[in-house]
């Protein structure tokens, strides 16, 4: 039950973020967005419908089509979004902010868009419209969440080109893209993983360093060398970014002449890490 609360303080939040990055810097400066919220922008340009509404309207819908394919945590968290974010919407119409800067306030916009929508994804919810295709893109294609939504809100963006403009496009498309790298920050969160190969003749001595000293798991793999044909063992090692030079200081002490390679880890699930069940 704490968790649940916590969740749906972390989606009001975040929908209060994200209706404060469409009242405060996008309508005023008449740029445009993605998915539903930017087709319900283009109709408040057009005929002057209040988003709120319209994005209420059009989410239950998506609701419907997206109540086949997310679980049943995802859907209440995302009525939950849907609901919280068109009440903020309504609530903070009014509201403004003292720059007449367009290019200042489309990265503040897809910085609270970012911040806003990864806050409701985190949890498990999405905000409907092109989010729920970017999780049934997620579940069955394995894409990445943040560049799915920015595919599906690219699309709808380039369509308010006839109403906004080329350069409040331009801007437009600036802005969802800060906001992607914002959202995917928030989402992915500020412990990235590092996977580490390593080489040594002295793979004993490395691992059993990294054991006792970093308390972290070593993989061993078995290869040769194609020149020497000679046996080798590799280590395999995910660590996090924060742990990567008592990492390399070890290597250095142990074999100066090992082979290391590293790379950039998005997810990790197993002992030690992220449950594989969650």
């Amino acid at each position: 039950m704490k968790k649940i609360s916590l969740d749906m303080l972390m989606i009001m939040v975040g929908a209060f973020i994200f209706a404060l990055s469409i009242n405060l810097f996008v309508i005023p400066n008449e740029l445009g967005e993605g998915g539903v919220t930017g087709i319900t922008i283009i109709l408040y340009y057009v005929f002057g419908w209040a988003p709120w509404l319209m994005s209420l309207i059009f989410n239950s819908f998506l609701l419907i089509v997206g109540y086949r394919f997310l679980d049943k945590k995802a859907i209440i968290y995302t009525v939950a979004a849907v609901m919280f974010h068109s009440l903020f919407l309504h609530l903070t119409v009014d509201w403004s902010v003292a720059s007449d800067e367009r290019t200042v306030n489309a990265v503040f916009g897809g910085l609270f868009g970012g911040i806003g929508i990864g806050m409701i994804i985190r949890v498990g919810g999405t905000t409907a419209g092109t989010t729920i295709l970017a999780r049934i893109a997620n579940k069955f294609l394995d894409w990445n969440i943040s560049y799915a939504l920015l595919f599906f809100d690219l699309i709808v963006a380039f369509s308010s080109y006839f109403i906004i403009g080329s350069e409040a496009l331009m801007l437009t498309i600036v802005m969802l893209y800060i906001g992607t790298k914002t959202m995917d920050f928030i989402i992915e969160g500020v412990n990235p993983k590092k996977a580490v190969t390593i080489i040594s003749e002295e793979q004993a001595k490395i691992a059993e360093q990294v054991t006792v000293v970093m308390d972290r798991g070593v993989t061993v793999i078995y290869g040769r060398g194609h020149y020497t044909q000679k046996p080798k063992e590799i280590l395999y090692i995910v660590i996090s970014k924060q742990e990567l030079s008592q990492l390399k200081k070890i290597v250095k002490s142990v074999d100066k002449n090992a082979f290391i390679t590293i790379h950039d880890v998005r997810d990790v699930f197993g002992e030690g890490f992220i449950d594989i069940s969650k």
